[in-house]
């Protein structure tokens, strides 16, 4: 088969499921070095690749969600970008691979899931041991269309690059907080794009906030623009002084800012990736998602649970207590953190389920 000139490739859509595709890119590129490779993808979330080796250009998102004329307009333009003989379609969407037939691509792989599979050229079945909800890791969802291709995989670690540009962005940031390039910190990250039933309590993180900073680091409050109100929550709650980024960095920032630091406590949510890929050890609180899609990349992570019989349920608004994210008590998500503080690049991240959901 004749070596593809020109790739398209549609990103995921979230903050995590981009850094998880990136051991996919990692072999794209690696597979067909001398292919033009296009990322098509949400605005937002492209600084999340800038500075990568992968992609000779980013073209942006314009008709997410919006209806068949708009899918329609933006296949048309991406047709003026091509030809594209090879399209890789990472979400499982019917409209990102009908916005690839507008665009013309003569051979689409994408997974068959429902009735999209008549506009793909190659339908690929998803592993029978995924499950009902498609239970895959991220990385190997990915790779396995990546695959598909004709491309080897290059290894599942994760990978992220920061430019200087964006390491000044995050330096800049940082000392408007009161913390200096040779200071050592702590990043707690609070809020969760994903809806209200991710975020473990405000007055949580900040007990633990306060803990980490007794130990001898400085911490900064993470967030984006929308959880400015969560951060600053965060901030007031502490008896110890932190640092409130809320809204102060873009994601060019955040991998700056991430990659030199000591720890991350989170929850299941974008940042948690962007520690992974910058070998930062992690704690993270999960209540309503399973860990079956990210349970890959761990060695660093220590993921914390509540045993309780709702979860997961996958609801953005919990319908009851919260009772999956309350009962993780901030003494154990607090010595977890310590422990990794402590340890450093040496960590070795577990699972940890608190038995009855007791706090």
């Amino acid at each position: 088969m004749q070596q593809p000139r020109h790739i398209l490739v549609r990103g995921p859509n979230w903050t995590g499921d981009l850094i998880m595709a990136s051991p996919g890119f990692r072999a794209l590129r690696a597979g067909f070095p001398e292919a033009r490779i296009v990322l098509h993808v949400q605005a937002g979330l492209a600084p999340l690749v800038d500075g990568s080796p992968w992609f000779d250009e980013i073209v942006p998102v314009g008709s997410h969600r919006q209806g068949p004329l708009a899918h329609w307009r933006e296949g048309r333009a991406l047709r003026v970008r091509g030809p594209f003989d090879l399209g890789i379609c990472l979400p499982d969407s019917f409209a990102a691979a009908l916005v690839m037939r507008f665009a013309g691509v003569k051979r689409v792989i994408g997974y068959r899931r429902g009735w999209r599979r008549w506009l793909l050229h190659d339908a690929i079945a998803m592993p029978s041991d995924s499950g009902r909800r498609a239970m895959l890791a991220r990385e190997n969802h990915v790779l396995g269309l990546v695959e598909a291709a004709g491309a080897e995989a290059k290894g599942t670690e994760l990978e992220l690059h920061a430019t200087e540009a964006e390491r000044t962005a995050g330096a800049d940031a940082l000392a408007a907080g009161g913390i200096e390039p040779s200071d050592s910190y702590a990043v707690v990250a609070p809020g969760a794009s994903y809806g209200p039933s991710k975020c473990w309590p405000a007055a949580m993180f900040a007990r633990v906030a306060d803990r980490l900073i007794r130990e001898g680091v400085k911490v900064a409050v993470i967030g984006s623009p929308g959880e400015r109100e969560l951060t600053a929550e965060v901030v007031a709650a502490m008896e110890e002084t932190g640092a409130d980024l809320g809204g102060a960095l873009s994601l060019g920032g955040l991998k700056a800012v991430m990659q030199n630091a000591r720890v991350l406590v989170c929850n299941d949510a974008g940042a948690r990736h962007v520690a992974v890929a910058f070998g930062v050890p992690c704690v993270v609180m999960m209540g309503p998602t399973a860990l079956e899609k990210t349970n890959m990349n761990l060695d660093r992570v220590s993921v914390l649970t509540a045993d309780v019989a709702c979860r997961p349920c996958y609801k953005r608004d919990c319908p009851i207590d919260h009772r999956c994210m309350t009962r993780i008590p901030a003494e154990r998500v607090a010595a977890e953190a310590v422990r990794a503080l402590a340890e450093g690049s040496g960590y070795a991240g577990e699972q940890k389920m608190i038995a009855g959901g007791a706090a």
